[in-house]
């Protein structure tokens, strides 16, 4: 399974205001669980929590996750498995202190799946 790692903008302006140990940290701990994930798949989501949506996913399950990178530190971040090009997407979307996590999770949230909440069950799954 071929892992990739993409960031946004977003993430790497957060990343670039932390001090050096705390940007060695983040790396560290995301490049862990990349490298793992192909093996530990489990072991790796149960290092990774879901805050709860604003809104309904008219059934879709949000790949949106926080991992806990310090005892201040979070990111945000997204894994979407691909079995047809067997490989996995982790996409990092923001790095923030804990007290600004549920306000960075739910901006990213709204933002990620407002057309998905705008639609009724029977129009999404004609998308």
């Amino acid at each position: 399974m071929d892992i990739l790692i993409e960031s946004t903008e977003k993430f790497e302006q957060d990343l670039n205001r932390l001090g050096h140990g705390e940007k060695a940290m983040v790396i560290e701990k995301i490049n862990q669980c990349a490298d793992i994930f192909p093996t530990q798949k489990s072991y790796v989501y149960r290092k990774l929590h879901r805050l709860p949506l604003f809104a309904s996913l008219n059934g879709y399950e949000s790949s949106l996750y926080t991992l806990k990178i310090s005892k201040n530190l979070r990111a945000i971040l997204t894994v979407d498995e691909d079995p047809i090009f067997d490989q996995a997407i982790f996409t990092l979307f923001r790095v923030v202190a804990h007290d600004d996590l549920v306000k960075a999770y739910q901006s990213i949230a709204e933002s990620l799946y407002q057309e998905i909440a705008h639609h009724s069950p029977e129009t999404a799954s004609a998308l």
